[in-house]
Order: C-alpha cells, then sequence, then structure tokens
C-alpha cells in the first residue's frame, strides 16, 4: 500500500503566499501525493506547477463556514473547475442541519453535485460542530447526494478529525462513500491510525518524506522558474506603481 497515494496535502491559510503556493506544490511533487487542497484563488498557479504529474489540485466551496447561499457555492464550485480543480469539496450547511431543514441540506449538496457534474465531491460535515445523531443524519443525506467523500473537518473550527467520528461514518456509508479525514493529524503514526480506522484519504500539512536526491533536484529546477517569473511579474508591478 502506498501511503503517500492516500495524502491530501493542504494549505488554506487566508495569508499563503504565492511563493508559499509554490514551496508547497514542490514539495508535494517530491513526494507523489493524491492531491494538493488550495484556495480557488490559487488553483490556476497549482494547475500550471503540477501539469506535468498526476497530482490533483483539490479546492474548496462554502469555506470554511458553509453557511453561503447554494447559489453562491455552485458559482465558487463551477468556476474553479474552469480554473483547472479536479476536486471540489464544499462544506455542509451546518445551521441548516441544526434546525433539521434536511431537505435544504439536500438541496445545497445536490445543486452542487449536479452543476460540476462527473468532477469528484467531498462535502465536509465538520464534526466538531456536531452530536453523533447529527454526524449520522449527515452522513445519510451525503449518501442520499451521492458524493464521492465525506469529509470530517475543516481544520478550521475548534476540534478536527477524530478516530472515534471516522469509525461512526464507516459504519454508516460502508462503501457507498469514501472517508476523507482532516484536522489535527500531525504526525506520520496518527495517519496511519486513521488509515486503519477506514479513511481512504488524509488530509496533512506536514511532510512525511523526502525522496531521493536526484528527483528533489529536478524538481527544484523546475519551479525556481516559477520563483523567477513571480519576483519578475513583482518588479514590474512595482515599478509601474512607482510611475503612476
Amino acid at each position: 500500500m502506498n501511503i503517500l497515494k492516500n495524502i491530501d496535502y493542504i494549505l488554506l491559510n487566508s495569508s499563503a503566499s504565492e511563493h508559499e503556493i509554490i514551496d508547497h506544490c514542490y514539495k508535494a511533487k517530491i513526494n507523489n501525493y493524491y492531491a494538493v487542497n488550495v484556495n480557488s484563488c490559487y488553483v490556476p498557479l497549482a494547475k500550471q506547477l503540477l501539469e506535468d504529474s498526476d497530482i490533483k489540485v483539490s479546492t474548496v466551496v462554502g469555506f470554511p463556514l458553509g453557511a453561503m447561499s447554494t447559489k453562491a457555492k455552485v458559482f465558487e464550485a463551477v468556476n474553479a473547475i474552469e480554473e483547472g480543480a479536479d476536486e471540489i469539496d464544499m462544506v455542509i450547511n451546518l445551521g441548516y442541519l441544526k434546525s433539521r431543514n434536511y431537505v435544504s441540506v439536500l438541496k445545497d449538496i445536490t445543486d452542487v453535485k449536479r452543476a460540476i457534474g462527473e468532477v469528484p465531491l467531498k462535502v465536509t460535515i465538520e464534526i466538531s460542530e456536531l452530536n453523533k445523531n447529527e454526524i449520522v443524519k449527515a452522513c445519510e443525506i451525503c449518501l442520499d447526494a451521492n458524493v464521492d467523500y465525506i469529509k470530517t473537518s475543516t481544520g478550521f473550527s475548534k476540534n478536527g478529525a477524530t478516530l472515534t467520528a471516522v469509525k461512526i461514518i464507516k459504519k454508516i456509508v460502508k462503501n457507498r462513500a469514501k472517508i476523507n479525514a482532516q484536522g489535527g493529524i500531525e504526525d506520520y503514526e496518527t495517519l496511519l491510525k486513521y488509515i486503519e480506522a477506514g479513511a481512504d484519504r488524509v488530509g496533512i500539512s506536514f511532510q512525511i518524506q523526502v525522496k531521493n536526491q536526484a528527483q528533489q533536484e529536478r524538481n527544484s529546477k523546475i519551479f525556481k522558474k516559477y520563483i523567477d517569473n513571480l519576483e519578475k511579474t513583482a518588479v514590474t508591478i512595482t515599478d509601474s506603481v512607482t510611475k503612476v
């Protein structure tokens, strides 16, 4: 089993710079992770950086609260795909779920699912905000919507994934959807525990390993080109502003 192919390499901080995205994609490429997960403004850059690899570019919709309108989520998802996203990761409407407005929860998901077609859809249910019964109900709604993955957490709430929650989700979904654990997974040993508990994908922000030196040097040359281009662009913009 290739553990690296279970990894979503995450950089979703609002302050993440272009240089940090470049470094992030560089590290993902060295280790050949399954996907990088970045905010939608960086989808075109990540897609360009990873174009000669099989690493997927995943992005978030309705992130991190899930409380925006369904139309806004649909627009964001479609726009992200047009700009190169390979996967969409949307956040469930927790307010609707807490209100037991299950029809609206389902519609929120199915409208996005319908809009993106065959593109894989991951739905984050934010387990730290839910009790066990609500986790069960959220999973049942996700299954009714035919989502591809049920994701535990955004990583931006009070707590992240738990092994208990992953086991609950696995018991409900069986093989009808895959499970993506994220949030609070900070070392390799913990990562393995989540996979053993039933997670198909695990979101992390730490590095697992570095491959051989030759491959690292080859990738370094590729990404240096993008860093140089960004620096040239920054100088051009600065000069233009100064002249004005």
